[in-house]
């Protein structure tokens, strides 16, 4: 697999591609300053990303959006050149919600179509327009999730010319094979975007992935922020470890490099998030040297199995997909 800055696409099961290096974009809304979205997407894509991962529940797709509406404007890139993905979210697994929710993101984004369009958790909530529903109480407001009926809706929307690429997010082996098993499945999901870096690899998830087709993408490839209101701090920080950070020293890398590198060259797709500049551009630096088969196995053996996004606030759900082992 040869990727290199200016092509570093791989295919999909339905006949589509997907760079393997993304901008992730999302941030904290309340914490982020208006128009620090559409600056990081612009600079990300002077640089060479041709990949944005983002989602209507970030509040942002408008700016990314602009940014890639002005980039194609310059001449920078066409339209075809850019992969996005958008995501449905849990209050809209209806399946008469997901055809009005994804037109939105594209009535928003002001584009004819996402290139990828998934399911962001395999957990129903209550169908609405909050985003987070609770009752008086504060306790969560949950719904039945049907996945099989949300998944007919999005193969619609397919049909229908909205969208290139179908995937999820979050879900489990159990999850997956309720769609795979599907009796009547027109097209399989392409994607699974779980939490994936050398300190949770997840071996035997991404393993029945390649069984069945399914690129996994990786949220969090450089672990996370240390936000303790929803990550597992338990975990010592994955951008000091004295491996990743002696790979760096060999190849005059960084440790995140290296930790990108590593998922990459091993059929992983990466959306790393970042909205400084200078870690936007070295981010992208890792088509320029690569891990050696046993430096490979090294990183792989850092696996530590914990979970730094657990959702552990939905871990009473019925669908909840972390229970399970993978």
């Amino acid at each position: 697999m040869d990727l290199t800055a200016a092509d570093h696409r791989i295919p999909l099961s339905d006949g589509n591609t997907i760079p393997v290096l993304g901008l992730g974009t999302y941030s904290e809304p309340k914490l982020t300053p208006k128009g620090t979205c559409k600056t990081s997407v612009k600079i990300a894509i002077d640089t060479g990303y041709r990949h944005i991962d983002g989602a209507y529940i970030y509040k942002n797709e408008h700016e990314v959006g602009e940014a890639i509406r002005e980039k194609m404007a310059e001449g920078k890139v066409k339209r075809e050149d850019i992969f996005y993905c958008g995501k449905l979210w849990a209050t809209n697994l209806e399946p008469e919600r997901v055809r009005p929710c994804l037109e939105r993101t594209l009535n928003v984004l002001q584009l004819d179509y996402v290139d990828l369009y998934i399911i962001e958790v395999p957990m129903a909530f209550k169908p609405g327009d909050e985003v987070y529903p609770r009752d008086e109480n504060g306790k969560w407001l949950y719904h039945k999730s049907n996945l099989c009926a949300t998944w007919e809706a999005l193969e619609a929307c397919k049909d229908a010319g909205l969208v290139k690429s179908l995937g999820v997010s979050n879900f489990n082996r159990r999850q997956l094979e309720l769609i795979l098993k599907k009796p009547g499945l027109k097209y399989k999901p392409v994607c699974n975007q779980v939490e994936c870096h050398p300190y949770f690899t997840q071996p035997k998830l991404r393993k029945f992935c390649q069984q069945h087709d399914i690129v996994i993408v990786a949220y969090s490839p450089l672990g996370t922020s240390r936000n303790p209101t929803w990550v597992n701090t338990s975990s010592p920080p994955l951008l000091k470890d004295e491996l990743l950070n002696s790979l760096g020293k060999k190849y005059n890398k960084s440790a995140a490099q290296v930790a990108l590198r590593f998922n990459i060259q091993r059929g992983v797709v990466v959306i790393p998030k970042s909205s400084n500049p200078h870690r936007i551009k070295e981010n992208f630096q890792i088509f320029d040297f690569s891990l050696t088969e046993e430096e490979m196995k090294n990183v792989e053996a850092l696996n530590k199995n914990i979970r730094l996004v657990e959702m552990l606030m939905w871990c009473d759900h019925p669908e909840y997909p972390f229970h399970e082992e993978y």
